[in-house]
């Protein structure tokens, strides 16, 4: 069993990938969350002093907790798993750096189909130049960050010199203009995530839709990400890198 630092131990996400973490070969040596002491378990406390030695941390906190998680993987030489979303420029230029000295893995969406999505979109909008393209993202009314972390990833992937994004629309002058891409966030009860892209041309519409039935996936996800990082030289992985090697296994079997 590999030994495992779960950052975020208490939150949704840290509750599911501690719940299957064993199935994935890990242990949860212990956790990380400002909610401390909220498990019986495995020993949460709310900084990451004096924790014990191990091979692998991953990290679904907060994007204000990043500097600390990094200096704490740095410290350990541990491979991470960052599934936080909601990071800025400079938190990104933190994981590039960071990235020189450890394994790390970083994705804002752990779903191969959210990859696979993503790639479809992409090559969608270089064979339907001239189609509108708008971007529905819906998530559980407790989402902190808004545009999803998915939906901005989707919207690099499929902009174009010359286009920007519009981030929902209002008023009595609210109509299309040339070179917007849509972006629109929808909050409320439980849902676990939906994104729909869509290219909107003259007479016909083509849309992607990737619905999340469980969070499940998003903890599989992850402790995949987990297995895949160990043992990797340093360097930023993401979700293209483990889709190759999932896709070169199945092609061996």
């Amino acid at each position: 069993m590999s030994r495992l630092i779960l950052s975020g131990a208490c939150g949704r996400m840290g509750r599911m990938i501690a719940q299957e973490a064993a199935s994935a070969g890990f242990v949860v040596l212990a956790g990380v969350d400002k909610a401390g002491g909220a498990y019986s378990v495995f020993p949460v406390q709310e900084t990451f002093e004096g924790l014990p030695q191990a091979d692998i941390i991953i990290d679904f906190s907060s994007p204000f907790n990043l500097p600390a998680v990094l200096d704490f993987a740095k410290s350990q030489t541990l491979p991470s798993v960052l599934g936080t979303t909601g990071y800025t420029e400079s938190d990104l230029v933190l994981i590039m750096e960071a990235a020189k000295k450890l394994p790390i893995f970083q994705a804002s969406n752990m779903s191969l189909g959210v990859y696979v999505m993503t790639e479809l979109a992409r090559q969608a909008a270089k064979m339907l130049p001239g189609f509108d393209i708008e971007i529905i993202e819906k998530h559980h009314r407790q989402k902190a960050d808004s545009p999803s972390g998915t939906a901005l990833s989707l919207l690099e992937a499929v902009r174009r010199p010359g286009q920007h994004a519009v981030f929902g629309r209002e008023g009595r002058e609210a109509r299309r203009k040339d070179g917007e891409i849509g972006v629109h966030a929808l909050r409320g009860g439980t849902v676990p995530g939906e994104h729909d892209v869509g290219f909107y041309g003259s007479h016909e519409t083509l849309r992607l839709v990737h619905s999340a039935q469980s969070r499940l996936i998003f903890a599989l996800g992850a402790l995949k990400a987990a297995r895949f990082i160990l043992g990797k030289p340093p360097g930023l992985y993401g979700m293209k890198d483990l889709a190759v090697e999932t896709t070169s296994d199945a092609l061996r079997e």
